[in-house]
């Protein structure tokens, strides 16, 4: 706390300074004597009533009365140290690249460390970071790490979870199985790619970020992936870049000569379910805590495809600092912090606080998308330092795409982390390909008329297997068909003749009739929902996660209704249910472009009837 006080020249006063209730000073002032540093200590012959003492607001903290001064200590360099009592980084199991591997250089030279030993410095050709990354990113969009498949085949066999969470499940083990294939990815967002490297004093290498980021364009160039990354040319308008570049490349420096990165493929619908909350102090108890969060987690609803991984962070030295923390927790990239604080501002994992919010999820009722148990595997908490003016609370999660590798580069080799290339052995044995008995078909092709009559019938909750054509749009064709109604007055015929699946599809390969199909975030398209079912178009809508109570007012006064599918088995979509595809109207926007496609047994849920009932009223509104 520092005092400002303004002193008239040459005057004999006594000022009194009440700071609140605790503090209380008397400004006892003489004649003040002009010097350059005459106001550099305004508490210059200052003492405290009650103790009669000096005061130096200079050096005083005055919210604690004996207050030693505290010596530097390098503990308070590293936030996110690694604990020793945690093993989680020795369960990492790491592949040997030796073709990559066989490109390092080890160069000793004069230099010497403090020790005396000369410095030897590890050179890493451009072509192993282009390499790295190309592979990296191949892996992490076709295979899943162990535990994250086992979670998924935890959540079948649990007696506890719903027939819709034991469904979900399902689908998301067999779409890991295709994907597996490395011919379709797992999920048709292949994403923004983000890459973190802690880079060695001791390495010796040139132009890294270009090198990286090559192995991205490589990647996505090279593969089935999306492109998926927008340029604008001016506030308003954008086009793709075509190569899903510019990717996101962030590289720190470390002692050493180990070069370690984190991978990760980001999607939309994950990235958006990312918050940050401005709160105080007010909010560190238990009960208000605990009950703040659950109130937003329940608000991040299903359109990033649950069962999801939930990362928590309370404090943060900035609101920068603590997103960037959800992002790393998230991909349990910080699973070997301390589990306790100190008093040197180290970040740590609060365990049993972990376990009290997971437990809450599983009672929320939301479940694997709809309705159940398993809202979340699994939940990390960190505690972080803070500003005392400041609580910054951060949310975020990692979806069923579950998108990262490990990565680490030194003098013995090339490795990256061991994702699992057989997902298979996590499959039930029960065989679950024939239609459900509670499964209802609908046949798409005898009119939208017709179609409308059947699926009105439906309750919400009511599992449904689609069979016939679909019109495929999202965000930008929208955009443009509301645009062209609003200068012409006119409609394509097509979205009032067929159900519209908001969804984008990653590239198709060679001898496949369509690539990664899965749906697309449904509350994106809610604010063109009243003017297209006013006009009689888009009645009946196919996508992933809850909608706006717009939406389902729309749907009560036009007797729309919304079909919501399983969010992640892009794969399994693309192989098991889509029969044909084929553009039909602004091909020049890519996967943004429409589509016409038919499916055969596509799975559906009624979310919101025409009625107005809404499965996720209970958590969205």
């Amino acid at each position: 706390m520092a005092i400002f006080l303004k002193f008239n020249r040459n005057i004999n006063y006594v000022k009194s300074i009440n700071f609140g209730k605790k503090l209380n000073f008397s400004i006892l002032s003489t004649k003040i004597i002009k010097s350059r540093r005459m106001f550099q200590n305004p508490c210059q012959n200052c003492k405290c009533r009650s103790s009669n003492s000096p005061l130096n607001c200079y050096n005083r903290d005055f919210s604690t009365s004996n207050n030693l001064p505290v010596e530097f200590n390098s503990k308070f360099v590293e936030v996110f140290p690694k604990s020793s009592q945690n093993g989680s980084e020795s369960l990492v199991k790491f592949k040997r690249l030796d073709d990559l591997s066989n490109l390092l250089r080890v160069t000793e030279s004069n230099l010497l460390k403090s020790d005396g030993t000369n410095v030897k410095f590890l050179n890493v050709p451009p072509e192993v970071l282009t390499g790295l990354t190309s592979l990296a990113f191949s892996e992490i969009m076709h295979f899943l790490r162990t535990e994250h498949l086992a979670q998924l085949r935890k959540v079948f066999d649990d007696p506890e979870s719903s027939d819709n969470d034991r469904f979900v499940s399902m689908q998301l083990l067999k779409n890991a199985c295709i994907s597996a294939g490395k011919v379709l990815p797992g999920c048709q967002d292949t994403g923004t790619a983000i890459v973190i490297g802690k880079r060695g004093n001791f390495i010796f290498s040139e132009n890294d970020a270009n090198s990286i980021t090559k192995g991205v364009y490589d990647s996505y160039m090279n593969k089935n992936f999306r492109y998926s990354q927008m340029s604008a040319l001016s506030m308003y308008e954008e086009v793709n870049t075509k190569c899903n570049l510019p990717a996101q490349v962030e590289l720190y420096s470390q002692d050493g000569t180990d070069y370690e990165f984190l991978f990760i493929a980001k999607g939309g619908g994950s990235a958006n379910k990312t918050f940050l909350y401005q709160q105080t102090k007010s909010v560190l108890n238990e009960k208000m805590l605990v009950d703040f969060l659950m109130d937003q987690i329940k608000t991040i609803g299903t359109s990033a495809c649950p069962p999801y991984h939930l990362a928590i962070v309370i404090g943060g030295l900035s609101s920068e600092m603590t997103l960037k923390t959800v992002k790393l927790a998230s991909c349990k990239y910080l699973d070997t912090l301390p589990t306790q604080g100190n008093t040197f501002g180290n970040a740590f994992r609060d365990l049993n606080f972990e376990n009290t919010i997971l437990q809450k999820t599983r009672e929320i009722g939301i479940g694997a998308q709809f309705g159940g148990k398993y809202f979340c595997h699994d939940v990390r908490v960190i505690r972080l330092p803070r500003h005392g003016a400041s609580c910054p609370i951060g949310i975020g999660v990692s979806c069923s795409a579950d998108r990262q590798v490990l990565a680490k580069i030194n003098p013995t080799g090339v490795y990256l982390e061991e994702l699992e290339h057989d997902p298979a052995q996590f499959l039930p044995t029960v065989k679950l390909d024939a239609p459900d008995a509670g499964e209802i078909m609908i046949d798409l092709s005898i009119g939208m008329e017709k179609v409308l009559e059947q699926v009105r019938k439906f309750p919400v909750k009511t599992r449904l297997l689609l069979n016939g054509p679909l019109i495929v749009a999202r965000d930008i064709a929208h955009a443009m068909i509301v645009e062209q109604l609003d200068k012409t007055g006119q409609l394509p015929q097509y979205i009032k003749d067929f159900p519209i699946y908001y969804a984008g599809p990653a590239k198709r390969p060679d001898g496949y009739v369509s690539g990664s199909f899965g749906p697309t975030t449904a509350g994106r398209m809610d604010s063109y929902a009243s003017k297209l079912m006013e006009h009689g178009a888009s009645l009946i809508t196919l996508a992933k996660g809850n909608r706006s109570r717009s939406f389902v007012n729309a749907c009560k006064k036009f007797g729309g209704v919304y079909l919501g599918s399983v969010g992640g088995p892009a794969a399994l979509i693309a192989e098991d249910c889509i029969e044909s595809v084929e553009v039909i109207d602004f091909p020049q926007l890519g996967m943004e472009a429409v589509h016409k496609i038919i499916v055969k047994n596509f799975p559906a849920f009624v979310v919101v009837d025409a009625k107005g009932n809404d499965f996720y009223a209970q958590w969205s509104h």
